[in-house]
Protein backbone atom coordinates (compact mmCIF):
# COMPACT_ATOMS: atom_id res chain seq x y z
CA UNK A 1 0.00 0.00 0.00
CA UNK A 2 1.52 3.54 -0.92
CA UNK A 3 -0.33 7.20 -0.13
CA UNK A 4 0.71 9.73 -2.06
CA UNK A 5 0.32 13.63 -1.01
CA UNK A 6 1.21 16.11 -3.16
CA UNK A 7 2.08 20.03 -2.19
CA UNK A 8 3.61 22.84 -3.75
CA UNK A 9 0.46 24.22 -6.55
CA UNK A 10 -0.60 27.78 -6.37
CA UNK A 11 -0.64 30.48 -8.71
CA UNK A 12 2.08 31.78 -10.76
CA UNK A 13 2.35 34.33 -14.01
CA UNK A 14 3.11 33.24 -17.03
CA UNK A 15 6.95 32.45 -17.22
CA UNK A 16 7.20 31.91 -14.06
CA UNK A 17 8.08 28.59 -12.03
CA UNK A 18 6.70 25.76 -8.92
CA UNK A 19 8.13 22.61 -7.37
CA UNK A 20 5.47 20.54 -7.04
CA UNK A 21 6.22 17.80 -4.48
CA UNK A 22 4.97 14.36 -3.46
CA UNK A 23 5.28 12.38 -0.38
CA UNK A 24 4.45 8.69 -0.44
CA UNK A 25 4.07 6.39 2.36
CA UNK A 26 4.89 2.59 2.49
CA UNK A 27 8.02 1.04 3.03
CA UNK A 28 7.80 -0.31 -0.89
CA UNK A 29 7.96 3.26 -2.28
CA UNK A 30 11.26 2.82 -3.96
CA UNK A 31 10.18 -0.44 -5.71
CA UNK A 32 7.58 1.60 -7.86
CA UNK A 33 7.51 3.84 -10.80
CA UNK A 34 6.33 7.24 -10.17
CA UNK A 35 4.45 10.03 -12.61
CA UNK A 36 2.83 13.29 -13.00
CA UNK A 37 -0.12 13.44 -14.86
CA UNK A 38 -2.60 16.78 -14.59
CA UNK A 39 -6.35 16.92 -15.61
CA UNK A 40 -7.89 20.69 -16.81
CA UNK A 41 -11.23 21.79 -16.56
CA UNK A 42 -13.55 19.48 -18.86
CA UNK A 43 -10.50 17.88 -20.14
CA UNK A 44 -9.26 14.34 -19.47
CA UNK A 45 -6.75 13.65 -17.10
CA UNK A 46 -3.30 13.43 -19.39
CA UNK A 47 0.29 12.36 -18.97
CA UNK A 48 2.66 14.73 -18.18
CA UNK A 49 6.16 13.12 -16.74
CA UNK A 50 7.36 10.06 -14.86
CA UNK A 51 10.21 8.05 -13.87
CA UNK A 52 11.89 4.61 -13.01
CA UNK A 53 12.13 3.58 -9.71
CA UNK A 54 15.62 3.61 -10.02
CA UNK A 55 15.48 7.32 -10.67
CA UNK A 56 17.76 6.76 -13.71
CA UNK A 57 15.35 7.52 -16.87
CA UNK A 58 12.78 9.83 -16.95
CA UNK A 59 10.03 10.55 -19.75
CA UNK A 60 8.00 13.42 -20.44
CA UNK A 61 5.05 14.78 -22.37
CA UNK A 62 5.80 16.93 -25.55
CA UNK A 63 3.76 19.40 -24.33
CA UNK A 64 6.46 19.89 -21.03
CA UNK A 65 9.54 18.53 -22.47
CA UNK A 66 12.37 21.04 -21.94
CA UNK A 67 10.64 23.19 -19.42
CA UNK A 68 9.62 20.27 -16.50
CA UNK A 69 11.96 17.90 -14.77
CA UNK A 70 10.82 14.79 -12.48
CA UNK A 71 13.19 13.70 -9.39
CA UNK A 72 12.55 11.34 -7.08
CA UNK A 73 14.76 10.77 -3.29
CA UNK A 74 13.89 7.79 -2.50
CA UNK A 75 15.62 7.99 0.56
CA UNK A 76 12.62 10.31 1.38
CA UNK A 77 9.78 8.94 -0.34
CA UNK A 78 10.03 11.90 -2.25
CA UNK A 79 8.66 12.64 -6.10
CA UNK A 80 8.94 16.14 -7.71
CA UNK A 81 8.12 17.92 -10.36
CA UNK A 82 10.04 21.08 -11.08
CA UNK A 83 8.24 23.24 -13.67
CA UNK A 84 9.64 26.01 -15.30
CA UNK A 85 8.45 28.63 -18.14
CA UNK A 86 4.79 28.31 -17.15
CA UNK A 87 2.07 28.55 -19.59
CA UNK A 88 -1.45 29.65 -19.32
CA UNK A 89 -2.14 25.99 -20.74
CA UNK A 90 -0.06 24.28 -17.93
CA UNK A 91 -3.38 25.57 -15.46
CA UNK A 92 -4.62 22.29 -14.55
CA UNK A 93 -5.15 19.94 -11.11
CA UNK A 94 -1.63 18.11 -11.03
CA UNK A 95 -1.63 13.94 -9.72
CA UNK A 96 1.27 12.07 -8.11
CA UNK A 97 1.07 8.55 -9.01
CA UNK A 98 2.59 5.41 -8.15
CA UNK A 99 2.57 1.71 -10.10
CA UNK A 100 4.47 -1.25 -10.09
CA UNK A 101 5.35 -0.36 -14.46
CA UNK A 102 4.19 2.93 -14.72
CA UNK A 103 4.26 4.24 -18.26
CA UNK A 104 1.96 6.91 -20.09
CA UNK A 105 -1.25 5.22 -19.58
CA UNK A 106 -2.56 6.22 -16.23
CA UNK A 107 -4.38 3.17 -15.83
CA UNK A 108 -1.54 1.20 -15.16
CA UNK A 109 -0.95 3.17 -12.11
CA UNK A 110 -2.13 1.13 -8.58
CA UNK A 111 -2.07 4.56 -6.27
CA UNK A 112 -3.05 8.23 -6.70
CA UNK A 113 -2.89 11.49 -4.69
CA UNK A 114 -5.96 13.94 -4.04
CA UNK A 115 -3.76 16.54 -6.73
CA UNK A 116 -2.73 20.14 -6.33
CA UNK A 117 -3.96 23.28 -8.16
CA UNK A 118 -1.88 25.12 -10.42
CA UNK A 119 -3.12 28.29 -11.85
CA UNK A 120 -0.67 30.30 -14.25
CA UNK A 121 -2.25 33.78 -15.13
CA UNK A 122 -1.36 35.37 -18.67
Amino acid sequence: QVQLVESGGGLVQTGGSLRLSCAASGRTFSSYAMGWFRQAPGKERVFVARIRWSGGIAFYSDAVKGRFTISRDNAKNMVYLQMNSLKPEDTAAYYCAAGRWGGDDGARYDYWGQGTQVTVSS
